[in-house]
């Protein structure tokens, strides 16, 4: 387990290497699918009273799915909960698009912040089919847990696109409260640290990197991982709704909950609590 979790350090590290290079250069960055800091760049819709709330820019040939992929989300309390945050916030603009790409993924990005500080937009990038493709257990084990059910007929694909839908919701509320500075900071660092990292001998106590570290509030490994198992947290809220009542619920939840057991230990509270939370019908394994 050592080995295989340095060796992801390294293949983390490169990805976050090669993400500095493409937020230098402009481009929108497509989410990887195993790690790095994937935040885009570009400008993002100006706030104003004809683009407050949620902006859908669906091409004509992906509606009919989009569509599909949104009613599911929306069948569930959270899901319609959230929903409702952003249509209905008159200071802030949520553009929700579908590109191609990265086709099973997806991406949050275009981070605006206004004159007070406040997260003013943001942009959603979804994929052409993310009603396919599983996730690794990794940094995925909420998504990655719907594979075998969706084999046996028990889920459609549907579900799995929501459940995308609801990670990159994740990465938005908690981008609402991330300061505009300690993103950017992020955004100037990352590049920074790595190109030391990789010339130091792969160093991390490497006096630089830690002090770099504790600026921006951790390496880029742990900076990609919290985000991710943020967005996975809120991926898991739909889904405690979504199979409340399905007799499978407690066999789904147990397997995230060793896939967190094993990946993701130090991030374990957060899916505890959803776990723990009111509004769910059953124990299961979580205590």
């Amino acid at each position: 387990m050592r080995a295989t979790r340095l060796y992801g350090f390294f293949t983390l590290l490169m990805l976050a290497l090669c993400m500095g290079q493409i937020q230098r250069s402009g481009a929108q960055a497509k989410q990887p699918s195993a790690g790095a800091i994937a935040y885009a760049s570009g400008a993002a819709p100006r706030v104003g009273a004809e683009t407050n709330g949620i902006r859908e820019v669906i091409e004509d040939k992906y509606q009919k799915r989009y569509q599909d992929w949104k009613s599911e989300f929306l069948s569930t309390e959270i899901g319609r909960a959230q929903w409702a945050l952003y249509s209905q916030n008159p200071h802030f603009v949520l553009t929700i698009t579908v590109a191609k790409g990265n086709s099973h993924g997806g991406g949050s990005g275009k981070y605006v912040w206004d004159d007070s500080g406040q997260l003013a937009a943001a942009t959603i990038t979804l994929g052409t089919r993310i009603d396919e493709g599983y996730p690794s257990s990794v940094y995925y084990p909420v998504m990655n847990a719907l594979e075998a059910y969706e084999s046996e007929k028990l889920l459609s694909g549907n579900v799995l696109a929501a459940a995308k839908l609801a990670h990159e919701f994740g990465h938005v509320t908690r981008m609402t409260g991330t300061p505009e500075a300690a993103y950017k900071l992020q955004l100037r660092l990352v590049p920074a640290y790595n190109k030391i990292f990789l010339s130091n001998g792969f160093n991390v106590e490497d006096p630089r990197l830690v002090e770099m570290a504790k600026l921006m509030g951790g390496n880029p490994v742990q900076l990609w991982e919290d985000r991710e198992y943020w967005g996975e947290a809120n991926a898991m809220l739909y889904l405690r709704d979504r199979v409340a009542r399905e007799s499978f619920h407690c066999k789904l939840f147990n397997k995230i909950k060793r896939s967190v057991e094993e990946y993701a230990r130090n991030y374990e509270e957060r899916f505890t609590e959803i776990a723990r939370s009111q509004g769910v019908t059953y124990a299961c394994s979580w205590k």
